[in-house]
């Protein structure tokens, strides 16, 4: 197989095998079977996705851009995608791992395997998109499938309420992104990336206004504030392994899109820079306030997410604007490391939510004084919810904190006055939520159980497996944070055409 034929790949097996599981699970679920088969196939299909990006990296040792044409589709297949397409390709197969027990007794268990599929095939489209039209193409998709996943509990009324409020905000958001890209069209005549990037040295109040509009656009589904409200009932109603696949991947396709359209733009001047450098100082510090506050746990990851965009959004600013490599790659790896981190804050609190909710046949939120002394129950499930927690807090040895001084590291050799400001700002910020996240594991580890820990049930080992593999890969980049160098180098290196080796 070579590397096109792996591509391609990539494309089909996700958008065939979406609508193949959900027939199946139909007709067995009609039936009144209670057969695993949508999980099983969508595990399946999703391992496949994985040797296929194996091939990929194996074929294209050099790092070398592909061009392809299906059709009249044109993709790019380049760091950026590579790292966003190995980051949703390995959350969602854990998440569906986790997924089976969690909703196997849910009456639209048909459907969750199949948008999930969905879900994963449209973000790898997004990140390969080498047009505009396509990229917003793949991104409406990649909402539409989300949409459905959110209000996946239509008999709640927080369910729906928080799929409608998804709906709105990422329609008008939409639109934004259809008026930037009319006057693109307008100013460059040409709607692939790399055509309109040609066409323009220097930024014009026009091309301005359309990044403006990017930035609005895409920025709603990448939580930039104040474009972010939509997020923590989003997180909080949706299940678990959805909740940790919006907060793990989708807010960063959502980034990864904006970040193409304004590299198109001229993304490598400081004015955007300058621009998203801001946004990370927002993002960071309103991101921990609001979730100082919180006491439904998932609506407090939600909000910590918020904050978490803004460290990338900080490095990456930083490198836009004063072209240092290293903060670029930092804000690439603290995408990945984010992904393994929130993904496995979101699937531990779901196996807590499991055990002592939704046993019980409830879907009411989890909160911090529901988890005190589960530790003393679950030992394994509050472990790796530690270690989650404490390496999104930015605490060595987690690979939170390497990705973090990878940020800082690059901010401080801009040897800029606003560039040294923001890294500063950024370390009392990540202090500042251990506020948060610390409250929650000394309650997991106190000695008297709550009385709803004491009335919980027992987690299927199959919801555990994923939260093991979670917890080693977080310490195991903690220690050995150079494994992914080769990754997020190339990505970066994509993203401002720098030559990074």
């Amino acid at each position: 197989m070579d590397a096109n034929m792996a591509v391609i790949g990539l494309f089909v097996l996700p958008f065939v095998g979406a609508p193949l599981v959900y027939l199946v699970d139909r007709i067995l679920l009609h039936r009144g079977s209670n057969s695993r088969f949508g999980q099983w196939m969508t595990l399946f299909l999703l391992v496949l996705c994985m040797i296929g990006l194996l091939v990929l990296w194996t074929q294209n040792a050099s790092h070398n851009s592909l061009w392809i044409l299906i059709g009249s589709i044109s993709l790019h297949w380049d760091g950026l995608s590579f790292l966003l397409a190995f980051t949703v390709v390995l959350l969602a197969t854990l998440v569906t791992l986790f997924s089976g027990p969690y909703i196997g007794a849910e009456k639209a268990q048909d459907k969750y395997f199949a948008l999930l599929l969905l879900m994963v095939g449209a973000i790898i489209g997004l990140g390969a998109a080498n047009d505009l039209f396509n990229l917003w193409v793949w991104f409406e998709l990649m909402a539409v499938s989300t949409y459905l996943l959110v209000a996946f509990y239509p008999q709640e009324k927080g369910s729906l309420e928080a799929g409608v409020k998804y709906l709105v905000q990422s329609a008008i958001g939409s639109v934004f992104i259809l008026l930037a890209i009319a006057i693109t069209y307008a100013y460059a005549g040409t709607l692939q990336l790399d055509g309109i990037r040609a066409r323009f040295v220097e930024l014009n109040p026009a091309l301005i206004g359309a990044g403006m509009l990017f930035i609005v656009g895409f920025g709603v589904k990448a939580a930039l504030v104040p474009m972010h409200t939509w997020l923590p009932d989003a997180h909080a109603q949706a299940p678990s392994g959805i909740s940790a696949m919006l907060s793990g991947i989708v807010i960063e396709a959502g980034l990864v899109a904006m970040l193409r359209a304004l590299f198109a733009l001229g993304a490598e001047t400081a004015w955007w820079g300058t621009l998203l450098m801001g946004f990370g100082a927002i993002n960071m510090f309103l991101g921990n306030l609001l979730a100082l506050r919180q006491q439904q746990i998932k609506r407090l990851l939600a909000f910590s997410s918020v904050a978490q965009v803004g460290y990338m959004l900080a490095g990456i600013g930083v490198g836009l604007a004063y072209h240092q490599p290293t903060a670029i790659a930092g804000g690439m790896f603290h995408l990945f490391t984010h992904a393994l981190m929130k993904g496995l804050a979101f699937l531990a609190v779901g196996a807590l939510l499991y055990a002592l909710v939704i046993s019980q046949n409830r879907h009411t939120p989890l909160t911090l004084d529901d988890v005190r002394g589960a530790a003393r129950r679950y030992p394994l499930v509050c472990l790796t919810l530690a270690i989650a927690l404490l390496g999104l807090g930015g605490l060595p040895p987690m690979a939170g904190f390497m990705s973090k001084w990878q940020i800082l590291v690059g901010g401080f050799m801009s040897q800029s006055s606003a560039g040294l400001a923001l890294m500063l700002f950024a370390g009392l910020n990540s202090v500042l939520s251990l506020g948060y996240y610390a409250p929650i594991v000394n309650r997991l580890y106190q000695q008297s159980p709550s009385e709803v820990v004491e009335k919980g049930g027992r987690i299927p080992g199959l919801m555990v497996l994923p939260l093991i593999v979670f917890g080693l890969g977080i310490l195991l980049l903690g220690f050995v944070p150079s494994l992914m160098n080769p990754i997020n180098e190339w990505a970066a290196s994509s993203l401002m055409g720098l030559g990074i080796r």
